[in-house]
């Protein structure tokens, strides 16, 4: 029911009308947390758990602030360039079909088995998985909007190759399910950001695009390309926003839900919250209720503390494609070359195959040999936004 209404709210920008079921949605949280118990230090413990087992508002809150000071000071370095990247070749006309054949002959090359699945279109990105065998992924595509539907499709293409690389024998056990919503996202982001808008992967693919492209992008130089891909723009809307600023606005929502949680704010002052928290970590402040507190269905849906889950993704992602990087030293002259099968084979044999075998830190361990840090993405995100915009940051 509140779902429905706050579809409705949102196309109408209006934050009362959603009031009532967001209240009500909220007391239903606190009956479940009661139900679960065993949360001491923070009732919020509870529904982080549900999407990221093991996961604490103790070991999160001083990860996110060491984050949010990295990702705010290289913010600040962005703002003082005086010539950021020009993305305005993103988005002219684009032909749709054009653009959801590349899409395809990507996840194709990410070694995406058409055989166990297929993409489609849908009003948002999504994957679904049935089996092993059938897993599905969706896109969307925008004729002025070029890379929505190229960054959904690595987006997805990531989630997809997880649900497809679970052992077969094990499905309907835990050995063959997914870990959590943390390391699925990490998946994702994985493919979307350290291989898709890396310079490797397009020196291979960019005169492809082109070929489909030449009008648009006929004359334009990889560099150019490279840096409009990575330009960072403080943005209202999380789904659209670049890597710098992206994981601001989750850490807003956590501190939100927290706070929600533990009862220091009530339901009907979120607008306010909302709009405050934005001017703190992106100095922009929504106009409408539609572009601000409105704008996720997760809360509709009764899924908080799915939002951490995100940025914990990101860090994982770091993690795992640096120690990758570390094991296959032709990785990056792989990508290069468009041959992207070294890289799902390792994510395969190090992640995939054990379903829930591991914890997500036991897992993480394993492969790294450390514990979860943010110095692996703060650091890769240093490098490249620097060199795209002509900066260096020293830790």
């Amino acid at each position: 029911m509140a779902q429905q209404v706050w579809a409705e709210a949102r196309r109408r920008d209006d934050f009362l009308q959603f009031l009532p079921n967001l209240q009500t949605v909220i007391a239903l949280k606190f009956e479940e947390i009661d139900y679960l118990g065993g949360f001491d230090d923070s009732p919020y413990d509870a529904l982080l758990d549900t999407y990221e087992p093991g996961a604490t508002v103790a070991q999160l809150q001083p990860l996110f602030a060491t984050l949010r000071r990295g990702l705010l000071e290289l913010l600040h370095h962005v703002r003082e360039c005086a010539s950021p990247p020009d993305d305005r070749l993103l988005f002219q006309p684009y032909d749709q079909q054009q653009q959801l054949a590349f899409g395809k002959l990507i996840l194709q090359a990410m070694g995406y088995d058409f055989h166990r699945g297929r993409v489609d279109l849908s009003a948002h990105p999504f994957t679904t998985s049935f089996h092993p065998t059938d897993v599905r992924v969706t896109t969307r595509v925008f004729e002025q909007d070029l890379p929505s539907c190229l960054f959904s499709c690595l987006h997805e293409g990531g989630h997809g190759l997880y649900d497809q690389g679970l052992s077969r024998e094990q499905y309907g056990t835990p050995l063959g399910e997914t870990l959590s919503l943390g390391i699925h996202e990490s998946q994702s982001r994985l493919w979307e950001n350290h291989v898709g808008r890396s310079k490797a992967f397009w020196t291979h693919f960019f005169p492809l695009l082109q070929h489909d492209f030449p009008s648009q992008l006929g004359t334009v130089s990889l560099d150019s390309f490279h840096a409009a891909l990575n330009r960072v723009k403080p943005s209202l809307i999380r789904v659209e926003a670049d890597e710098v600023t992206y994981n601001l606005h989750v850490m807003m929502r956590f501190e939100i839900e927290q706070a929600l949680i533990e009862k220091q704010v009530a339901v009907k002052d979120l607008p306010c919250l909302w709009r405050e928290k934005m001017w703190d970590y992106l100095g922009i402040v929504p106009e409408r209720d539609a572009d601000g507190v409105l704008q996720d269905v997760h809360w509709s849906l009764g899924a908080l503390g799915y939002f951490p889950t995100y940025t914990l993704g990101n860090l994982y992602a770091s993690m795992f494609f640096q120690q990758a990087r570390q094991d296959m030293p032709a990785l990056e002259t792989d990508i290069q070359r468009g041959n992207l099968l070294p890289l799902k084979d390792w994510l395969n044999c190090n992640i995939h195959q054990y379903g829930r075998q591991y914890s997500a830190a036991d897992l993480l361990r394993r492969i790294t040999g450390r514990e979860l840090s943010v110095d692996p993405f703060l650091s890769y995100l240093r490098t490249k936004i620097g060199d795209v915009y002509g900066f260096t940051i020293t830790p």
